[in-house]
């Protein structure tokens, strides 16, 4: 399987070329185009995070019930797929470090990658984001997609980020919600609402916009229905 990206960061979109009997697992409506002998079909997954309770916990994260699997067949083929948001995708190859996927940020893997949800505890409730996150394992591809440019920040002792900028971090990192501001008055008023902070030694990988913010902003402008 070879990947490129195309159009980065503002509009990427990843162009896929499967060797004859390659499979990839695909969030449902991330496809735009593909060669027309390739076989699709929808599933709940098997195994670790698949089944009907794995769909519906992945429902949960914000991700869709169902799943579509592309499979090559006999002959290569080409598959076109993008982010629901306009934004970059990138690519990241699990082996031992599990992934912790904010919601919205999954795209597509390769068979060899489990993806489950994963319990980020009460200590998120009150973060404007998801309580729950993906939790991505095993060993191939993934496919991140986020809104705006993504970028990887290397962090070895402490680190801050804000919620809604995150699109994944490896699991060696441990974390906490805080608010930005120390006063419950400056975190409703100054705009920062609430951070992650970040300890140890692992990768970061952010989003230059946040969805909920732009969606905030662009819901206000909306007529009411």
């Amino acid at each position: 399987m070879k990947l490129e990206l195309l159009h980065q960061p503002d509009s990427a979109i990843a162009k896929i070329l499967m060797d004859p009997q390659e499979e990839l697992i695909v969030e449902a409506g991330a496809m735009v185009a593909m060669s027309g002998f390739v076989n699709v079909s929808t599933t709940l997954r098997k195994g670790k995070g698949g089944g009907v309770f794995g769909g519906l916990k992945r429902m949960l994260a914000g991700e869709s019930l169902f799943m579509s699997v592309f499979r090559s067949g006999n002959s290569s083929a080409e598959l076109y797929l993008a982010p629901k948001l306009i934004g970059d995708i990138l690519p990241y190859t699990l082996d031992e470090t599990e992934l912790v996927v904010q919601s919205t940020g999954y795209m597509a893997s390769t068979p060899g990658v489990d993806i489950d949800l994963g319990f980020t505890g009460f200590k998120s409730l009150f973060s404007g984001e998801s309580l729950f996150w993906l939790t991505a394992s095993g060993s191939g591809l993934v496919l991140l997609s986020a809104f705006g440019g993504i970028y990887e920040v290397e962090v070895d002792g402490d680190y801050v980020v804000d919620t809604g900028h995150i699109v994944a971090f490896e699991r060696t990192l441990d974390y906490s919600i805080a608010k930005a501001n120390k006063s419950w008055l400056g975190a409703v008023f100054g705009g920062e609402g609430f951070v992650c902070q970040f300890r140890g030694h692992g990768k970061v990988f952010c989003q230059t916009h946040n969805p909920g913010s732009f969606g905030r902003l662009v819901g206000s402008k909306l007529p009411p229905r």
